[in-house]
């Protein structure tokens, strides 16, 4: 039993490690991983909601020609518990989220509508501040 355990193997003396054949990985090779769903979504053909943290086996490729700003897009493809229909989503390094592209519809999330009305509400205010010097003035004392 206590050759399972062995840390270490046997090299014979006359061993040449050039002999072994070296492995060479495609760059366009779609990779097998095990992943959770980044959000929750609802499936177009059987209606199956498929939530947030749910783990699927995914396979990953490279979106290419895609980069933003020299940051890789990847695109994950699961297939539904369900009904087996397979569905597409990439990252989105701008948003710093991932976008749907098939199979799925995203849920409404409320944290990102809000975060949206905010980012909206500080451009009004900075437009202002650039127009009205006045305005510039309340807005920085409030």
């Amino acid at each position: 039993m206590g050759e399972r355990k062995v840390l270490n193997n046997y090299i014979p003396p006359d061993f040449d490690p050039s002999i072994i054949p070296k492995f060479k990985r495609d760059k366009d090779r779609i990779q097998e991983i095990r992943m959770m769903l980044p959000f929750s979504m609802q499936c177009n053909t059987c209606g199956e909601y498929l939530y947030k943290g749910k783990k699927f086996n995914s396979k990953k490729e490279d979106c290419k020609g895609e980069d933003y700003m020299g940051i890789r897009r990847f695109r994950f493809y699961i297939k539904c518990s369900v009904c087996s229909a397979e569905i597409a989503f990439k990252t989105d390094p701008k948003n710093s989220d991932y976008e749907c592209e098939s199979g799925a519809t995203r849920n409404f999330e409320v944290w990102r509508d809000a975060a949206q009305a905010q980012e909206e509400v500080d451009k009004e205010r900075e437009e202002e501040d650039e127009h009205d010097t006045m305005k510039a003035l309340e807005n920085r004392t409030l």
